[in-house]
């Protein structure tokens, strides 16, 4: 008689497969808890225990790690000397392996001691699943519930075989998931050695960047924030690019003070306001680019209520994605019942992005970059003779913020509660300073303005100071920082340093 051995954290679908499995000539083998649900199932079950002669040990640590369950599945049944040896041991083979790994993500997904964490990684289901899968010319390995119906149809249909090589792979990508989940808890922020990255797959997407380009939406077990992880409460499903849109948005408005509203158009902010009710932060940003703004993503670190709906469907206005903490269902019904909007708007749920992360991943032809994330605090270095006033210290404050999410080149300008120009991804700084200038119009006169990284010649404080602005904030480091330096003290302005830039590549 053929022989399956079952043994799952996830039972779902289990008793089913199980009768599938002795209808189709197989002799049930398992272990503990799986063994007790088929037996309340009414089916019979030979404990592993009986096969290796010993009990359970170790409070389960030791259960299946026996040369009888292993030589079983392990055994190659074309060659003559493994049959030999595994009939003078009285080994019997194992043509079907069923098993899902102890619940390693679930653990430490809620509050749990390290000791719980340890526990909780499993030693013999990565080893069966190896086992069986490296033996996949004579074994069926099966570690996802989703795969049973076609497993027994493919047994009762004689093709089995045609299913390995697929079961085989997904096998593998199975135990590799699994461990790389448990060596990240495990590291510190740093690079090391080797760089494990074990996401699942939460949704196709219908296309990528362009229509001809597959895409699919993958999530971090190991993170519970950011726009990957949210609730899409209202709308048709993101795309690849809302998604990319949509995190520039988030993670921005998340650096920003409460009650901040941040508009992206292709990655870049194209408004950004700060106000005491998050449906004036819309209009106040809206109205730094309303041409940008139409169409684009717009954030909140908080609630969404009517008064806010309301302010963002007025006419003239469209947004692709509006994100927020929540919204509440009045602000839902304006979205819904809006001439124009219906579910053409999607409306994304997340929680607020602590800032904290374990490092930001970036693939390039034929590898990837790793790098910290972008969390040092500035020295905030007042270097010309005129000190900031408190009104231009609130603007550089909320202008560093926001450059540090543009795309380098990266030049802000604005105030304390609002931006008012962006000059992003350009060759040359002094050309992201005249783009800003130029957005920022009228508005630039006594504004301020940040640069995620030091300006190599004079020439931008110049072409600022022309245009009205009263103050700089900038890391500084170039060699020719004097000049600069002189610069705004010859024309009057307050300069200060960060010493760290904010490069956004």
């Amino acid at each position: 008689m053929k022989r399956a051995l079952l043994s799952v954290t996830d039972k779902t679908g289990l008793p089913d497969f199980a009768r599938g499995l002795v209808a189709a000539g197989f002799e049930l083998v398992s272990t503990g808890g799986t063994a007790d649900l088929l037996r309340k199932e009414g089916l019979v079950v030979l404990e592993v225990s009986d096969l290796t002669g010993f009990p359970e040990m170790l409070g389960g640590r030791v259960k299946t790690l026996h040369p009888a369950v292993h030589g079983g599945i392990l055994g190659d049944i074309r060659d003559a000397g493994h049959r030999a040896q595994m009939s003078e041991a009285e080994i019997e083979p194992i043509e079907l392996v069923c098993v899902n790994l102890y619940a390693f993500e679930k653990t430490i997904s809620q509050p749990h001691g390290f000791d719980d964490a340890v526990e909780s990684i499993d030693i013999g289901g990565p080893a069966l699943i190896r086992a069986a899968a490296k033996n996949s010319a004579n074994v069926s390995v099966v570690v996802d519930p989703n795969d049973y119906d076609t497993v027994l149809k493919a047994i009762d249909g004689g093709s089995i075989e045609s299913l390995r090589r697929g079961l085989m792979a997904k096998a593998f990508r199975h135990t590799a998931h699994y461990d790389s989940v448990i060596a990240r808890y495990l590291e510190s922020n740093q690079a090391s050695e080797t760089l494990t990255t074990g996401y699942r797959l939460r949704q196709p997407l219908r296309y990528g960047e362009n229509p001809h380009q597959d895409a699919a939406l993958y999530v971090d077990p190991l993170q519970t924030e950011g726009v990957a992880q949210g609730n899409l409460v209202w709308g048709k499903e993101l795309s690849y690019n809302n998604l990319l849109d949509a995190d520039a948005a988030w993670e921005l408005v998340s650096d920003m003070p409460s009650k901040s509203c941040a508009i992206i158009k292709h990655g870049n902010p194209c408004g950004a306001a700060v106000s005491s009710t998050f449906g004036n932060g819309y209009r106040l940003a809206r109205e730094s680019d309303p041409i940008s703004a139409f169409g684009g993503i717009a954030a909140f670190n908080g609630p969404v209520d009517r008064s806010t709906a309301e302010a963002m469907t007025e006419k003239g206005n469209f947004l692709e994605v509006v994100i927020a903490t929540s919204f509440e269902p009045e602000a839902l019904d304006v979205f819904r019942n809006k001439a124009g909007w219906g579910e053409s708007v999607r409306l994304l749920e997340c929680p607020v992005s602590s800032g904290e992360s374990a490092g930001i991943l970036r693939p390039i032809r034929g590898g990837a970059l790793w790098q910290r994330s972008n969390s040092e605090e500035p020295t905030w270095q007042v270097v010309t003779e005129r000190q900031p006033t408190e009104e231009e210290w609130a603007a550089l404050k909320l202008m560093w913020t926001i450059v540090g999410h543009v795309k380098s080149n990266a030049i802000v300008i604005g105030t304390g509660d609002r931006l008012l120009g962006t000059g992003a991804g350009q060759m040359n700084r002094v050309q992201s300073v005249r783009l800003a200038l130029d957005q920022a119009g009228k508005g630039a006169r006594g504004a301020c303005l940040a640069s995620d990284a030091f300006f190599p010649f004079s020439d931008s404080v110049e072409t600022a100071a022309g245009a009205g602005i009263s103050a700089i904030v900038q890391p500084g480091g170039s060699k020719k920082d004097l000049d600069s330096i002189n610069a705004a003290n010859r024309l009057g302005l307050a300069m200060v340093l960060t010493g760290i830039r904010q490069f956004r590549h």
